[in-house]
């Protein structure tokens, strides 16, 4: 009698516990921890914002690399490009004069966010002043600045 009164609580115990685990649910993977290389950068990170100007310069050169140059170059433009620390661009970008109202204010926003960024993270640069290009060729279909001779 006395084994009795320990099976019947222990097995009541054992069933219990199979019944509620059958009705556990699996958590939702959305909740858990993700894994460092699947997190999204930190918004206030230097690599962020590094990642931020890169996509906007990706999208100017693509924009101008959708035109072609053919020789004639009247048609083409340069404008300032990025921002030194020390101030002054970083070089100068050749673009086609009929996207000018589109693709200016582009790199205008562009110039002005590496300023920004400059300020934010306390880059450095060399501060070398860039030359005001000398004109634009073209090389197998591309426009390219140059710069006088000295």
């Amino acid at each position: 009698m006395k084994n009795l009164f320990i099976k019947i609580p222990l097995l009541v115990l054992c069933t219990s516990l199979t019944v509620i685990s059958c009705k556990t649910k699996i958590p939702d993977t959305e909740n858990l921890p993700k894994d460092i290389s699947e997190r999204p950068a930190d918004e206030s990170s230097q690599k962020y914002d590094q990642a931020q100007l890169d996509k906007l310069k990706a999208t100017i050169n693509s924009e101008i690399s959708k035109e072609k140059c053919t020789g004639n170059t009247d048609e083409w433009a340069s404008a300032p490009m990025g921002s030194k620390a020390c101030g002054g661009p970083k070089s100068y970008i050749a673009y086609p004069k009929k996207l000018e109202a589109s693709i200016l204010p582009k790199i205008e926003d562009y110039n002005n966010k590496e300023k920004d960024f400059n300020t934010k993270f306390g880059i450095t640069s060399d501060c070398l002043l860039i030359g005001e290009p000398a004109g634009i060729r073209c090389v197998n279909g591309k426009a390219e600045v140059t710069y006088p001779v000295q």
